[in-house]
């Protein structure tokens, strides 16, 4: 197992950045080459621990282990056919997951764990680099068709997954390129989306089907796609936005996050000439504390803000795991993205009262109090401190406080039966319409990019199983770790 002394040896290392004045100045990715020598001791980190909990931390089951011993061993196919056996998108996660298996690495419980997502990036990339990464090209079709809705994360996981099984699959998107959230939601600067390109022409090649600028329920009705396709997958996300119920939310200038980092994704791909939504010399405010509001962040400083302030409801995190925090939950620590070194004041434990607005109706102001939180019969509560009122200047304000679930249309179109929650109801990724499955943040709410490819290949398996009469060639989670020591025929 790699270097059994490497996690003595070695310290975690990762990319250097770009530095922040520079980078503020294009949409590049901001990491820099890492010497291979560095990423070889990397994968020495791995321990041999016995029982891997970086499998269960995983949303995918990755068999990290042995793909960290192939690396070090500079076994690059090898690599990425232990890699690819559980994820279909691996340059994706290496490069946007928040890693939860390094929050579960054994290592971690008193040394930093091992820099998993950095290796797994590094595996994907060689793969192109050797030509290991090649279309592969089902042998044998189906005769059935499947239709997905959305090219996000989980709908493309279902139709690679489907593809592979000798389906045809035609892929539906409303954009006018393929990715949905990975291309109009992510900013540029944390995925280039010649990433998304590069591995959509792969699967174009292995017959897969796509067709952009078609919006199902609307410019396409649902009953044409259930009267020509033997299944539906439906895997658009959760796209309707958590609104802030303020006095003064109307103001001219307050916008929900995905309004802007969208239209701003769509300038770099030349869809549009200029974002609508300029920060340039303006007074931004970013109201929630996560990864969509450092996108704020980190897209406002490229315009040239002339300050920004991330807002957040909650307490700010301790810089370590506590007691009530032990290995190997997830660690609910202080983060500071990237994003945030470029430049921007945070608050925390902050209470948003109203905006102010001037005649023209703009916003200019946002009226915040301090709180605290307190326990009480088991719950966390908060309440306001007297005397903390104040109002911030603001000429931008964005609203990144998560999802509430899918957009409506949809749903209402298959006849897909909801939840009180606006979910909709699901058996095993089967919805109430038979032929029709669910997958992603549509079916679960909104989560993570690696939940999302999980979704879709395990909804895949039960597409699969309805079109073949019960019985499934594609595995599940717990069975993706293929026998590739003794099959030397697995394609990658």
């Amino acid at each position: 197992m790699a270097d059994k002394e490497g996690f003595l040896k070695y310290r975690r290392e990762l990319p250097k950045s770009r530095p922040p004045k520079d980078r503020i100045n294009d949409y590049k990715e901001i990491y820099q080459p890492l010497d291979p020598k560095v990423l070889n001791q990397q994968a020495a980190r791995c321990m041999d621990c016995g029982i891997p909990f970086c499998h269960n931390g995983c949303p995918l089951g990755n068999v990290i282990p042995e793909f960290n011993d192939a690396v070090y061993h500079n076994e690059w196919e090898l690599a990425f056919q232990i890699l690819k056996s559980t994820n279909n998108f691996p340059e994706f996660t290496g490069r946007i997951c928040p890693a939860p298996c390094e929050a579960s690495c054994v290592l971690g419980i008193n040394k930093d764990p091992v820099a998993i997502e950095l290796i797994e990036k590094n595996i994907a990339e060689k793969a192109y680099e050797l030509g290991i990464a090649k279309p592969r090209i089902p042998e044998e079709r189906t005769g059935k068709k499947v239709a997905v809705i959305g090219s996000g994360p989980a709908g493309l996981a279902a139709a690679d997954q489907l593809n592979q099984a000798g389906h045809e699959v035609t892929v539906f998107e409303k954009d006018k390129q393929v990715g949905g959230l990975l291309r109009y939601g992510i900013p540029d600067f944390k995925l280039e989306k010649w990433v998304i390109d590069r591995r959509v022409e792969i699967m174009k090649e292995e017959g897969l089907i796509i067709s952009t600028d078609t919006e199902v329920g609307f410019n396409i009705k649902a009953e044409n796609i259930l009267a020509n396709y033997d299944a539906v997958v439906l895997a658009t996300g959760a796209q309707m936005p958590r609104d802030l119920p303020i006095d003064g939310r109307d103001a001219k200038g307050v916008y929900f996050a995905m309004e802007f980092l969208g239209k701003q994704n769509q300038v770099i791909a030349g869809e549009i000439s200029e974002n609508p939504i300029n920060a340039a010399g303006k007074h931004v405010l970013v109201i929630g504390g996560g990864d969509t509001g450092s996108d704020c962040i980190g897209t406002s400083n490229r315009h040239g803000a002339a300050s920004i302030t991330q807002l957040e409801l909650l307490p700010k995190p301790p810089s370590a795991r506590t007691e009530l925090n032990p290995w190997p939950e997830w660690p609910m620590t202080l983060r500071t993205s990237s994003s945030h070194e470029e430049g921007a004041e945070r608050f925390w434990s902050v209470l948003t009262k109203a905006f102010t607005k001037n005649e023209k109706g703009e916003v200019t102001g946002l009226q915040i109090v301090e709180i605290e939180w307190k326990e009480e019969g088991g719950r966390m509560k908060f309440v306001e401190i007297p005397g903390t009122e104040r109002v911030l200047p603001c000429d931008l304000a964005f609203l990144a406080i998560g999802y509430l679930g899918p957009k409506t249309g949809l749903l209402e179109a298959f006849e897909v039966d909801l939840q009180a929650n606006s979910l909709p109801k699901s058996n095993n990724y089967k919805s109430n319409v038979p032929g029709v499955f669910l997958a992603g943040d549509m079916r679960r709410g909104q989560s993570l990019v690696v939940w999302a490819i999980a979704e879709g290949r395990e909804c895949a398996v039960e597409v699969d199983k309805y079109l073949n009469g019960g019985v499934s060639s594609l595995p599940r989670r717990d069975q993706s770790f293929y026998s590739y020591e003794s099959d030397a025929e697995m394609s990658v």
